[in-house]
């Protein structure tokens, strides 16, 4: 039974949580970092002052969640398979283009942008807490098939920032500048293999040469 009730009060508390995350993004929207309350964000998500201080004791921790959050469902991803550089790229590049994809990820940008000037550390949570976790991962990929062999990368920092870029350069930052920029499947689709196919051209290993016995 008392499994019971605790599996009852996690759900109510991850379902309070998605609550409080909604509503901050939307009052940061349109209000702004500064002008937005913890007390504010309780009343708009219809939770108590007192669960949300509970979940979030400050204004910069639950900013800080909503980074984590937003960039978090793509890393909990099983990991592509190793030995094949086209299908794991494949695989890398069509997660992060709908990562980019996801109307939460462009807020997020929009509020970073917007506070930048009078609040630096909202582009460090960005980076420490979203980006670069993300990074990491498909940094860690490419190590681990330079030392498979599967390619030849000297520099894994540069080869995973030159993929990502690929794909983020045409899905994701023109929606920040250009009104009503939209980007269909199919061409999401080509850019993603487009990238992967850059990439693989660059940094293959080559496989073995022709028998001298042929």
């Amino acid at each position: 039974m008392s499994r019971v009730v605790s599996t009852y009060h996690q759900r109510v508390a991850q379902e309070k949580r998605a609550l409080i995350l909604s509503a901050a993004t939307a009052l940061f929207l349109e209000l702004g970092y500064a002008r937005t309350s913890l007390a504010r964000i309780a009343e708009s998500s219809g939770v108590s002052r007192a669960t949300l201080f509970k979940q979030f004791p400050s204004k910069a921790a639950l900013f800080e969640a909503m980074v984590t959050e937003s960039w978090s469902s793509a890393e909990e991803e099983d990991p592509p398979p190793r030995g094949n550089i086209v299908e794991g790229l494949g695989i890398i590049g069509r997660r992060y283009a709908d990562l980019l994809s996801r109307p939460q990820m462009t807020d997020l940008f929009r509020i970073v942008i917007a506070e930048l000037p009078r609040f630096p550390e909202l582009a460090h949570a960005q980076f420490s807490h979203g980006k670069m976790p993300y990074f990491e991962s498909v940094r860690g990929y490419l190590l681990a098939e330079h030392e498979a062999g599967t390619v030849r990368v000297e520099d894994v920092e540069l080869a995973a920032t030159q993929f990502l870029g690929m794909i983020s350069n045409y899905v994701f930052w023109p929606t920040l500048l250009v009104p009503g920029w939209e980007v269909s499947a199919d061409r999401v689709a080509q850019v993603v293999d487009e990238a992967v196919r850059t990439t693989t051209a660059r940094y293959a290993a080559p496989g073995p040469g022709p028998s001298t016995n042929d």
